[in-house]
């Protein structure tokens, strides 16, 4: 949510050349509303008043550093000020922001003076033309009469078709349009469409709360939403061919975008206004709330940009959220809405602190256009069960190639990433890779895409497990080298399978290996899972790890030693043994269990058959204090001292084997001795 601080450069200048007009419009906010200021000011801005401006606001942009900066000539009717002016004045800023940012003139004009010679000046300058229109001419003849109470709107179309030729045509910047609610929405947007212009923009008429807007014949509680909405339907009926930057905006604002428009959204205002006699002001929509509302008391011969970007009235319409009332904070299109433009919310009794005198409106508006591009229709996947497997194949899919653009180039990703595509375009192998790859975790995983060889080891291990349940030899694209490669097992000519570990035989119609069950198993969980491997070569045996990399620390003597062999209960346990020999693996002399190794013994706790880590039972307590006074008697000192006959003393908690860390109550001296500890 965006939240200012209110220290947004400036860089947008409106500046007023001219404070008369040749209309009589009756909705005008400068000269029909309550601010009246323009009568005592210069009707046409001075040269001198000009070049200082534009000094300002060329050391401003300097100062900030800033890009591009926007003037926007403006009245009254700026064309009055006659195409010379014109070009002096576009001259003094071009000048003047030459070299420190890239200057964007525009002018807003009704049109009605236009002609070859203002264009051509424009042409020269590149001067955006924004023409004021509301419509056919019943919608503009309402509102926009010359002061002799005749139609401008032929005048404006005269324009308008001026602008549209080949010569001026990358010149028409647009045309602005007050909203009136008895004009027919449909009407006025066609009729402004037909005329190509590169964008329009729907003005909503400048009101408060002390003067709020006409509500129209309607009866609806929010007329004006319910006219844009219009609008906007017919606008998306004709393909969006043309920019509404209303639309635009609200649309930008609910996909997490920016707003488009000072009017809505809560982007911080960026203008400033220098009126004819150079004295500063605010944005002038604000002349629509009391007389001398958009005065600041600034003069651009005494003042600065700067000064000006810091005065408070500025300051409140950059805040953001901050600036806004409680009512629009906790609002949920505050966001799209703004909280309306900032004029709008004026009220004497509570000044600013309000939601726009369009709240209903606008929260009406932006609803709507959310409802309109909501798509609510079911997908087939809902309903249609094999609708919901092909999207999710089509999910896995697009996740695998989001996978492939970012770990494309690894070498082991290149090595696993053909083998999936092979996989794939096998039609007897791609269903049991789409079977493998639906599973929720391998998802999770495609999504993320982590670092390159631990995911392409992860789909190196995909794509085996769909070989080995098509029973295709998929690892072969693997190489011998890559991340999903097996260790070779003869009884088992397909890496596939000797890949996944498969010694086992598989049921009849079964779609994974089936675990053998004709060694009948006892003991442990540990000594179930060791007997159910069906390979110590084949990547599933504890047995087999422990030959490849060591014993791992005996779970009795604690993480912190190693002892020099497995003890028994690391060791393969006999239906384990007897499967190896019978499968035709590494076994004794003679077909029979294999041999320890000379120093290796039983553990001791393995006699009690409970396991090497048994728990200690109520009612053993004493057994230590025995054992101690049996070894006494047999010659073993207890720890730190000397043993009889010169023997050195042996620590109370010694190990079998050579293992330190190990109680010594397993085994006692006869024990020791059998395990060359003691002598005999």
């Amino acid at each position: 949510m965006t939240v200012s601080s209110g220290d947004h450069p400036l860089q947008q200048l409106v500046l007023k050349i001219h404070s008369r007009c040749d209309l009589a419009c009756d909705h005008c906010y400068v000269y029909e509303h309550a601010d009246k200021s323009w009568k005592t000011r210069p009707v046409v801005i001075g040269q001198d008043t000009v070049r200082r401006t534009a000094a300002r606001f060329a050391t401003y942009a300097r100062e900030h550093d800033l890009a591009s900066v926007t003037v926007i000539l403006h009245g009254g009717e700026p064309l009055l000020a006659g195409p010379a002016r014109l070009r002096a004045i576009c001259a003094e800023f071009s000048s003047a922001l030459a070299g420190i940012a890239e200057l964007e003139l525009k002018i807003h004009t009704n049109g009605v003076q236009l002609s070859r010679r203002h264009l051509d000046v424009f042409r020269e300058y590149g001067v955006l033309v924004s023409v004021s229109l509301d419509g056919d001419q019943a919608a503009n003849d309402r509102h926009r009469l010359d002061r002799r109470y005749r139609s401008s709107y032929h005048r404006v179309l005269r324009a308008i078709d001026l602008l549209r030729t080949e010569e001026y045509r990358h010149l028409f910047g647009g045309l602005l349009c007050t909203v009136d609610v008895a004009n027919d929405p449909v009407a006025v947007h066609d009729s402004l469409s037909a005329l190509e212009p590169p964008r329009i923009d729907y003005l909503l008429p400048h009101s408060t709360w002390d003067t709020p807007p006409p509500r129209g014949s309607s009866g609806s509680a929010t007329p004006y939403a319910d006219w844009l909405l219009a609008v906007f339907d017919r606008w998306t009926e004709q393909g969006r061919k043309v920019r509404v930057r209303t639309f635009d905006s609200v649309l930008s604002t609910l996909r997490g975008g920016p707003s488009l428009t000072e009017a809505m959204g809560l982007a911080p205002s960026d203008l400033a206004v220098v009126e004819t006699d150079g004295s500063f002001e605010q944005v002038d929509s604000l002349k629509t709330a009391y007389d001398g509302a958009p005065a600041t008391g600034y003069h651009v011969d005494e003042h600065t940009f700067e000064q000006v970007a810091r005065h408070p009235g500025v300051q409140a319409r950059q805040r953001g959220l901050l600036g806004l009332s409680e009512t629009c904070r906790a609002c949920p299109v505050v966001e799209s809405c703004g909280g309306g433009l900032y004029a709008h919310r004026y009220s004497s009794e509570r000044e600013f602190d309000n939601p726009s005198v369009f709240c209903a409106d606008l929260r009406a508006l932006v609803d709507g256009i959310a409802e309109r591009i909501t798509d609510r229709a079911l997908s087939p996947a809902v309903l249609d069960p094999e609708a919901l497997r092909f999207a999710r194949q089509e999910l896995d899919r697009a996740l695998l190639a989001y996978a492939n653009k970012r770990l494309a180039g690894h070498p082991d990703w290149d090595a696993t990433w053909p083998a999936l595509l092979r996989l794939d375009a096998d039609r007897s192998t791609a269903e049991h890779l789409n079977r493998v790859l639906s599973h929720p975790y391998l998802r999770a995983a495609l999504r993320h895409a982590e670092a390159a060889h631990i995911t392409a080891a992860r789909f190196a291990r995909v794509a085996v497990a769909a070989a080995v349940h098509a029973h295709a030899p998929a690892a072969a694209g693997l190489g011998a080298t890559g991340p999903g490669a097996a260790p070779a097992d003869p009884r088992h000519p397909d890496p596939a399978r000797a890949g996944a570990g498969g010694g086992g035989r598989e049921r009849a119609g079964s779609r994974r290996p089936h675990r053998r069950r004709d060694v009948p198993v006892r003991g442990r969980p540990t000594q179930r899972r060791l007997a159910a491997v069906d390979s110590a070569e084949g990547g599933g045996s504890r047995a087999a790890s422990h030959r490849r990399r060591g014993p791992p620390p005996c779970r009795l003597s604690g993480p912190r030693h190693r002892p020099a062999g497995p003890c028994r209960a690391q060791r393969v346990p006999r239906a384990a043994a007897d499967r190896l020999r019978a499968a035709g693996g590494a076994g004794g002399r003679d077909g029979r269990r294999p041999q320890r190794p000379a120093g290796r013994r039983r553990h001791p706790a393995r006699r009690r058959g409970r396991g090497a880590a048994r728990r200690r039972r109520p009612g053993r307590a004493g057994r230590g204090r025995r054992l101690r006074t049996r070894r006494l008697r047999k010659g073993v000192a207890p720890s730190g001292a000397p043993g009889p006959a010169g023997r050195p003393a042996r620590d109370d908690r010694s190990a079998c084997a050579g293992q330190p860390g190990r109680p010594a109550a397993h085994g006692g001296r006869r024990g020791a001795e059998r395990r060359g500890v003691l002598g005999p």
